[in-house]
């Protein structure tokens, strides 16, 4: 056995380093993705010792991609992606010409050419998909709907990075690199470029259809016909093996990404009444590959960058976390969303990863790029994914400097919406006595029609704007805006309510909301949805609120109906 190319050293280094710098870095309370990241450093091509094979690990980071955005379509509808199309579509298209722009001037300014300038940029607009959702795993804001809007942001930049990939090598000669064989004329050239674009779409548009289509019927099935064997090793077998072989055949057939190609492989699992289990089942396997992945992207880095090349590495990290995340900031502010959701889309997106590699070694495949210009977005894509999570740490404090130092913040808080207040015409039933409802998911779904069903009076709170508008539209009291912020609780009339509930699972800041609500109305009974056990006991004995925690309140119904047929029976 060759020990420097062996598949089994590689998977035993890579986990075995990172379980131990990972442990070290927890214990110093700094995020164990930095002990990934070194652990990749320590077993790279760049650092004596030990070195692993990057090919290999290469590969096993994107089983990890495949995974990881199976996992999230699994949780995440074509509902989900078509209520945030409204921000998430222009806000990722325009972003990602606010940081190209700023990456490419950068560029320019170190005599870069032209060409050279603009896949730089195009390198450092682009976030990765990895990072972003297990940061929103790791706050529980997967599911929330600033987590949608954030999942969908990263789905459009995929697929415009799909589209530049394909474009890039037709285009190569005209930006001032190597062109493919076989570009000759500039007209033939362009026409390849058309040509080349339009097959793109068609490729792309099919696959959607096809999954969406066929998709949604065929699977579900599948795993239905592999459930009824009671087969827990083929449940698991054909979990995997979908998303494996859905990601794969997208990308060998249709051109699209493996992490998109899993990704919509899990959207059309969900149709199945099983998609919960596949999503537990896959879990371990998608938490372990996903390590592979951050340990892959330390192999690549060169440590000796940072002293050949400090102040272009500073520019690169700045672009990536500051100018990017300014320009998604002030676009989810256009758009009229509250700042605590600018700042999350805004930390989301500071980072740099997978297709930022792939786009710079296309690029150097053509003659684009310098040989440094890999260099430095592979420092930059190390350093932002390290600085990430401290970004998402400091959304709070940042919110609560704004709200007292900038009158600029208080002013977007307090801004004129008619979508953040109820309607003047709003019956007065609706404003003294009733429910407000937290959330309008499938949960506050089914309790909004229970409450309709017996004619009782409530307000809907949520953060959705296009769900607000329907609801209004439907004829329902409904105002926008997080919860959280006293304002939104104020409008939504908490002072004269019977009832609070908060609907979302594992709501954050569900504290402030309850404090709020005793504040303004000391009376008001607070209903609680949660998972989390802890959060549940916590408040319990406080007294705050009554908490139904799901797996909970599912066993106490099954034990009535239990107890109900065995003593029927007796």
């Amino acid at each position: 056995m060759h020990h420097g190319v062996s598949l089994i050293n590689t998977i035993a280094a890579a986990l075995g380093l990172a379980l131990i710098l990972g442990f070290a870095a927890a214990r110093l309370r700094i995020p164990a993705l930095v002990g990934y990241l070194l652990a990749g450093v320590i077993i790279g091509p760049f650092t004596p010792g030990f070195v692993a094979d990057a090919a290999i690990a290469a590969q096993l980071a994107e089983i990890g991609v495949m995974l990881l955005m199976f996992g999230v379509g699994l949780h995440f509808s074509l509902d989900d992606l078509l209520a945030v199309r409204r921000i998430a579509l222009p806000g990722a298209l325009v972003q990602i010409v606010a940081a190209t722009l700023m990456g490419a001037a950068m560029s320019l300014s170190w005599g870069w050419p032209i060409g050279a300038a603009l896949v730089f940029g195009l390198a450092l607009s682009v976030a990765s998909t990895v990072v972003l959702l297990r940061a929103l795993e790791n706050l529980g804001l997967l599911e929330s709907h600033t987590g949608r809007i954030a999942v969908g942001w990263l789905v459009v930049e995929d697929l415009a990075m799909v589209l530049v990939l394909v474009l890039l090598p037709p285009l190569a000669g005209a930006l001032g690199g190597r062109a493919d064989a076989g570009d000759g004329a500039e007209a033939e050239a362009a026409a390849s470029v058309w040509r080349t674009l339009g097959v793109t779409l068609l490729q792309v548009g099919g696959f959607v259809a096809l999954m969406l289509v066929v998709g949604r019927r065929v699977f579900p099935w599948l795993l239905w016909q592999v459930t009824r064997t009671g087969s827990r090793e083929l449940f698991t077998l054909c979990v995997v093996a979908a998303a494996v072989s859905i990601a794969f055949a997208s990308a060998s057939l249709f051109g699209v990404s493996f992490a998109l190609g899993a990704f919509f492989a899990g959207m059309v699992m969900r149709e199945s009444e099983f998609s919960h289990r596949a999503a537990q089942e896959s879990l371990p396997l998608r938490d372990a590959f996903a390590v592979l992945f951050f340990v892959s992207v330390g192999m690549l880095f060169d440590p000796s960058v940072l002293v050949e090349q400090p102040l272009q590495v500073l520019a690169v990290v700045l672009v990536i976390v500051f100018g990017k995340s300014f320009a998604a900031c002030a676009l989810v502010l256009a758009f009229r969303y509250p700042l605590a959701t600018a700042l999350t889309v805004s930390a989301s997106l500071a980072q740099i990863g997978e297709f930022s590699f792939i786009l710079v070694a296309l690029g150097a495949r053509h003659e684009l790029l310098p040989v440094q210009a890999q260099s430095l977005v592979l420092a930059g894509a190390l350093i932002s994914i390290a600085a990430n999570p401290l970004c998402f740490g400091a959304i709070g404090p940042v919110l609560r400097w704004l709200r007292v130092h900038s009158a600029l913040a208080r002013r977007l808080e307090a801004r004129d919406d008619p979508l953040a207040e109820l309607p003047q015409e709003t019956e007065a039933r609706f404003l003294s006595r009733q429910v407000v409802l937290v959330g309008y998911g499938r949960v506050g779904r089914r309790i909004a029609a229970e409450l309709r069903s017996r004619d009782v009076p409530f307000v809907v709170a949520d953060q959705n704007r296009e769900l607000v508008e329907r609801m209004r539209e439907d004829g329902l009291a409904a105002v926008w805006g997080d919860a959280a912020e006293p304002a939104v609780l104020i409008q939504a009339h908490i002072a004269r309510a019977r009832v609070l509930v908060v609907a979302t699972p594992d709501a954050l800041n569900v504290r402030q909301m309850i404090a709020t609500a005793r504040t303004l109305n000391p009376a008001v009974e607070i209903v609680i949805r949660s998972h989390n056990e802890a959060e549940a006991r916590l408040l319990a004995q406080e007294e705050a609120a009554t908490v139904f925690l799901g797996e909970q309140e599912l066993a106490q119904a099954m034990a009535r109906d239990v107890l109900r047929r065995a003593i029927a029976a007796a």
